[in-house]
């Protein structure tokens, strides 16, 4: 593998000047241990993850493997090395940790004018609840390529998590982040993606299982038609919490961005939280954007914070808006289709399955739709209608 040496241009990115997104910084001195008081932390519970907050060293916890079509270009890129940190610069303590704790980053290429029929699969699995893996990937598409890349997370272990996005001039990427946890995991991570002149992203965030999960998804623009979609679904059951924050900073004129994320959620003190914001800077004339969020609350004892924010700083737009929504099971949903013989578990499944399926479709891949269905239908049948117990200590 060949990989040019560039400067560091990450830290020339502006800083955002908002109370939601501290000063990005690689320096771990720049992020102190949270206290819970602070806007970005009131919702993590940081007893749970406090073992995530330390600076431990990869313990090999997690095993990378990846499925590549002919002509992708896999390797690694030492610390420093770029395009290592020319996209991410950590915004909180574990994107930092994740950073300075992983020596070598995964790295994937798609060449220019390249048309991938088949995904890239990237395959994450930890076999030790009680073992850090710091992990970092760094994903490009050069110009007018078109690819998928599937990030696929299973097993147990405590992860940080670092993924740089680089989808280039002209380029349409996406990428399908897929934690699929065993229950004693604990997950933080940062996903960013920086989205160039004409380029196309979309990401689809899904997540089931684990201890603890807390992920940011933020995206920014380098030239003007850029467009961004990020779709999501989560289900958390009994003691489980679920944390999604969203930026999207619309740093460049005549962009696009939408946000769709769906939860569902059941059992005593299974917690999900949605944060969505996003940032109109005063250059940014001529955009577009809207992020909505929806919950389903299927029993008594489950809680869902959604936060949806717009920070604007021009009047000069085609439009921006935002909602969210959370409700409890339709009763008279439930009725229709037991009356009609189905049992009643069943007849959530039904429902919830239904509630997440608009979002699977719009990744516009039929084989990976296929695969997404799948994965949902067997989470939901070990999980709906039949709540865990709720882990010990919690």
């Amino acid at each position: 593998m060949t990989v040019t040496e560039v400067p560091n241009v990450a830290q020339a990115i502006e800083t955002v000047e908002s109370h939601l997104h501290p000063k990005p910084s690689f320096a771990l001195a720049d992020h102190p241990v949270p206290t819970g008081r602070e806007e970005v932390w009131r919702f993590t519970p940081l007893r749970r993850i406090a073992s995530l907050l330390e600076e431990t060293p990869d313990a090999g916890a997690l095993s990378v493997t990846i499925d590549a079509p002919e002509g992708v270009e896999v390797g690694e890129l030492n610390a420093g090395q770029a395009p290592r940190g020319t996209v991410l610069v950590p915004g909180d303590r574990l994107a930092a940790l994740a950073d300075s704790g992983a020596p070598n980053a995964r790295y994937v290429r798609v060449p220019a004018n390249a048309e991938l029929a088949q995904p890239i699969f990237v395959d994450l699995h930890g076999d030790d609840a009680a073992a850090r893996a710091n992990v970092v990937t760094v994903l490009v598409a050069e110009p007018h390529s078109k690819a998928t890349v599937v990030l696929r997370h299973t097993g147990s272990a405590q992860v940080l998590e670092n993924v740089e996005i680089d989808v280039q001039p002209g380029a349409s990427l996406t990428v399908v982040s897929l934690q699929d946890w065993a229950d004693d995991t604990l997950h933080g991570g940062e996903q960013t993606a920086r989205v160039a002149r004409d380029a196309t992203y979309r990401h689809v965030n899904v997540s089931f299982g684990g201890n603890v999960t807390r992920l940011h998804t933020n995206v920014y623009y380098e030239g003007p038609g850029g467009r961004a979609e990020l779709y999501g679904l989560y289900f958390a059951d009994a003691g489980q919490h679920i944390e999604h924050r969203m930026f999207v900073d619309h740093n460049a004129p005549d962009t696009f961005s939408h946000v769709d994320y769906r939860g569902a959620l059941q059992g005593t003190d299974a917690h999900t939280v949605w944060v969505g914001d996003v940032l109109i800077r005063k250059i940014a004339e001529n955009i577009e954007t809207y992020e909505t969020n929806k919950n389903l609350v299927l029993t008594e004892g489950a809680r869902a914070d959604s936060v949806p924010n717009l920070e604007i700083e021009t009047g000069e737009i085609i439009g921006a808006g935002h909602s969210s929504t959370t409700g409890r099971f339709d009763d008279e949903q439930l009725f229709y289709l037991t009356s009609r013989g189905i049992d009643p578990d069943e007849a959530k499944r039904l429902v919830v399955m239904g509630f997440f399926v608009e979002i699977i479709h719009r990744i516009g891949i039929a084989d990976l739709e296929e695969r997404l269905i799948a994965e949902v239908e067997r989470e939901l049948a070990e999980t709906v209608g039949v709540a865990k117990h709720v882990r010990e200590g919690e």
